[in-house]
């Protein structure tokens, strides 16, 4: 079942820069001046629940564990469409607005890719 979905609409001219870092930053439409050329732009859409580290997120075909939530996660992405994701694997979130995910290599994003967030994974 899915709990969040939405697709990338914009892509931030330096937004692949924090892949080296392990790290994306989402931002709905809204994303300020100083923001937009680091971030993916995505639709903002709302989280039908609070999202936990029982759930699985996907960018395009790719599955990642979550293994940390920041509490202001759910919240930010709800309202914003903004959270940072860090694929360290690291199982406490330090940071209030950063989702954790296992530490697999991210895949391409292009405009049109389509991130979910679910309850578990999916059988291809």
């Amino acid at each position: 079942m899915l709990i969040f979905e939405t697709s990338v609409q914009e892509i931030g001219a330096e937004a692949a820069l924090f892949a080296d870092d392990k790290m994306l930053i989402l931002f709905g439409d809204n994303a300020p001046e100083g923001l937009k050329e680091y971030a993916y732009q995505i639709i903002i859409n709302r989280a039908k629940e609070e999202i936990t580290t029982e759930m699985i997120l996907a960018i395009g075909k790719t599955d990642f564990k979550i293994t940390a939530v920041g509490n202001l996660v759910t919240k930010n992405l709800n309202q914003l469409g903004h959270i940072t994701m860090k694929f360290t694997g690291e199982t406490t979130a330090e940071l209030p607005g950063t989702l954790y995910l296992e530490g697999k290599e991210i895949p391409i994003i292009t405009v049109g890719t389509k991130i979910t967030i679910g309850q578990q994974m999916r059988t291809i």
